[in-house]
């Protein structure tokens, strides 16, 4: 290459990377696979190297010389103590042997003791605790100053906001979990702690199901909406997206610990109840670290959130100072540690012919195009079908029918078309046009300004009507046994159901002789089934507010939401003439204003001075009236716990014709629900305050009633063990939460003991 040449290229690359780490850091919306990425990054770590002259023509403000940037409008920034930095990646075993090989030469010994950890794919945090109590929770950043997430970070089932009293933290390692080890409070004054904040799978899927039906481009990972997640401005949605922690990093500590080794600084984490790394590796020799990684491979797939890799580091601290940060006398600015690296897995893809696009048509009217695929096995199962998201995404990657296209799983779980091969398409294979009308009932689609989706807007149209019963009919909502799948596709299509009030007319007799097949194959549905379905309608009108308020399907609104809107206002008369949704409503246009017209925005700056004084004036208005809002939502009684845009969207529901006529056809009907637990008495109940597990069967009550009456006393029901857990109920086969309540000393309850604290009979 020449340097002409070389020139030109570095200066696209600079560009380029800068772009992608603006997608990646700010918006967790990258439009490249991990891999692709550090292919342009060390592709331009390379020209830079070969071509120092040249690169350095172009100034020093290259990506590979910084740390990523998370920071973004609407929070504080605070420096870290200890700065932050960012881990080199691997990809092949020999790159990792090399890695080996040159901390062997700076030591003079081949044998050298790793720590092999999963590499979870997340957000990274830096808690700081002082004298065990949490502080502070700070964004990577620019790796030097991140942005101030306490409020959001707080809100994690998993993460005890106070140490554990522990051993001292410079006791011997053997000694950590000593039953002669004396548990007293041996705190550092401050410590840094860093760490990743994930998503479980099932959680991804859950979020992405609700933003797809509300119209919105689905995220492409669980790390990306944890990133996400953890830069949204209410705290209260952030508690709906169940984020967890775990933690393995060390920052500044004052006084330092005289820990010597990453094994003791483990143990001491897990003495102090944190959640910590599972399936991290002890290991000597290069050899041994790269059977540990082949280990964690073969089972990172029964693992319920996301892994791309392992990391590998030096075990013992004295070495890891020894080896050094990169970048270290070049800048003031530490890049990576010499003494860790990341072994990367390539995500597992396949090949196959893309035979037809369809579309579904979704309760809430949004059109997701859907790819019929020759089936093919990728990570462990045959994929026929992949989600193509949206009529933009089959645009931006051109994908047509006959194309021979790569399918990946999108956080391990989702099928995802990723690219064409170009080289493989036919002639006859031509550009996808989107439907124009919608598929099941011929209405002209709408596209929303400002949403990615295509929606039917026809409020009757047949396959919404088939997924809101579907929706209904669920187990969490009115739990209509039997209803779903083809008996409410039945009943649409005999004009006997037009939307969910009239399943309340049904009668046995003539719900009985309703066809499920043709009429060439009839398949009729019979009286004792109908008499079930009927029966499970007549117990919906005593279902509570807040399954009724799922039953309504509001957008943004799922069920602990729900739950939560209903005990705020206790009855539907008063959710429907709410003073307090409108405020929060108004808070969420507040806080977004804000961070828009902020006189010290980066992404949005003054045009001038003038600009900025008027800025200035507008955001100091604004944030008189932000603090008059959140001080009444302080004085209202779970307000706190109801997301802005939950709020906006439900009050937008009560006063349009929509909500009107719910409320009209529910009182006709002589429907009343009331919230099952009261806000007020939630925060005064004998379970105030106290966050439980359920697991196993119980003799008699239910998972979802153990729940109901845990959180009607002001109680909170987690789904995982942590250092915050004060009980667990366990029943008959119950299994690995119990084992660790065991481990981490939490009470456990059987059935009897629960209610005996709730107060209530046996």
């Amino acid at each position: 290459m020449t340097s002409d040449a070389a020139l030109t290229r570095i200066a696209a690359l600079r560009a380029e990377v800068a772009a992608h780490d603006e997608r990646y850091y700010r918006e967790a919306r990258p439009l490249l696979a991990d891999f692709d990425y550090d292919r342009l990054k060390r592709e331009l770590a390379d020209l830079e190297a070969a071509f120092p002259v040249e690169a350095a023509a172009l100034g020093t403000a290259s990506p590979t010389r910084r740390v990523g940037d998370d920071r973004s409008e609407g929070f504080v920034r605070r420096k870290h103590r200890q700065a932050m930095t960012t881990l080199d990646n691997t990809y092949n075993d020999s790159e990792l042997r090399d890695f080996h090989a040159r901390l062997a030469k700076l030591f003079g010994r081949d044998e050298l003791a790793y720590s092999v950890e999963p590499k979870i794919d997340g957000a990274s945090i830096s808690l700081t605790y002082e004298n065990g109590r949490l502080v502070r929770a700070i964004t990577r950043g620019d790796g030097e100053e991140g942005d101030d997430v306490t409020d959001n970070v707080k809100t994690l089932a998993n993460l005890p906001h106070a140490l554990r009293s522990a051993p001292a933290a410079g006791a011997p390692a053997e000694d950590l979990f000593s039953a002669a080890a004396p548990a007293v409070s041996a705190f550092p004054e401050l410590i840094e702690i860093r760490g990743e904040i994930f998503l479980r799978f099932e959680e991804f899927a859950r979020i992405n199901a609700a933003e797809q039906e509300a119209g919105r481009e689905p995220y492409a990972n669980p790390r990306n909406l944890a990133a996400g997640t953890l830069k949204l401005l209410d705290p209260a949605l952030v508690a709906t997206r169940r984020l967890e922690v775990v933690l393995y990093g060390l920052g500044a500590s004052e006084p330092a610990l005289s820990l010597t080794s990453l094994k003791t600084w483990h143990a001491q984490l897990a003495a102090w109840g944190l959640p910590t790394l599972e399936h991290r590796r002890e290991v000597v020799g290069v050899e041994a670290a790269l059977a540990a990684i082949r280990d964690l491979d073969a089972v990172r797939g029964g693992l319920p959130y996301a892994t791309d890799g392992a990391v590998v580091k030096l075990d013992d601290f004295a070495l890891q100072a020894r080896a050094g940060y990169r970048g270290e006398g070049q800048s003031a600015r530490k890049l990576s540690p010499r003494w860790a690296c990341a072994y990367k897995f390539a995500p597992e893809q396949a090949e196959t012919r893309l035979r037809a696009i369809s579309v579904q048509v979704g309760r809430t009217g949004v059109l997701t195009p859907v790819a019929e695929l020759d089936p093919v096995l990728v990570s462990g199962s045959t994929i026929s079908r992949a989600t193509l998201h949206n009529a933009d995404e089959i645009a931006r990657k051109d994908i047509r029918a006959g194309d021979f296209v790569t399918i990946e799983k999108a956080g391990e779980i989702i099928p995802v078309v990723v690219s064409v091969n170009l080289a493989k398409r036919a002639p006859e294979c031509v550009p996808y046009v989107f439907p124009t009308s919608c598929p099941e009932c011929a209405t002209p689609v709408v596209r929303v300004e400002g949403e990615v989706a295509i929606r039917c807007p026809n409020a009757a149209c047949p396959a919404q009507l088939v997924t809101r019963l579907d929706y209904v009919a669920g187990r969490a909502v009115l739990d209509l046994e039997s209803l779903g799948g083809v008996v409410a596709e039945a009943l649409v299509r005999t004009g006997a159901v037009r939307d969910v009030f009239d399943l309340f007319a049904l009668e046995s007799g003539p719900l009985g002789a309703l066809n499920l097949g043709t009429v060439e194959n009839p398949r009729i549905l019979g009286v004792k089934n109908a008499t079930k379905i009927v029966e499970a309608i007549a117990r919906a009108r005593e279902h509570d507010l807040g399954r009724w308020l799922l039953a309504l399907q509001i957008r943004d609104v799922g069920g602990a939401t729900a739950q939560d809107i209903a005990a705020t206002h206790g009855t539907l008369a008063a959710l429907a003439d709410s003073q307090i949704l409108p405020r929060l409503a108004r808070l969420a246009d507040v806080v977004s204003e804000m961070a828009e017209i902020s006189p010290r925005s980066r992404l949005n700056p003054p045009k001038d001075e003038a600009d900025r004084l008027a800025r200035a004036a507008r955001y100091a208005a604004l944030a008189g009236e932000k603090a008059e809002l959140e001080a009444h939502r302080e004085r209202t009684p779970g307000a706190e716990k109801i997301g802005y845009e939950a709020a906006r969207h439900t009050h937008a529901f009560f006063v349009s014709e929509r909500g009107r006529h719910a409320v009209r056809r529910m009182a006709e009907l002589g429907i009343a629900p009331r919230a099952a637990r009261s806000a007020v008495a939630a925060a005064t109940g004998a379970l105030a305050g106290k966050t439980f597990v359920l697991t196993g069967t119980l003799p008699v009550l239910s998972r979802d009633e153990a729940k109901q009456l845990i959180e009607a006393a002001g109680g909170k029901v987690s789904g995982s063990v942590s250092a915050k857990t004060h009980y667990v109920v366990a029943g008959d086969e119950a299994g690995s939460k119990l084992d660790k309540a065991r481990a981490l000393g939490v009470t456990v309850l059987d059935e009897a003991g629960l209610r005996a604290m709730l107060g209530s009979p046996q």
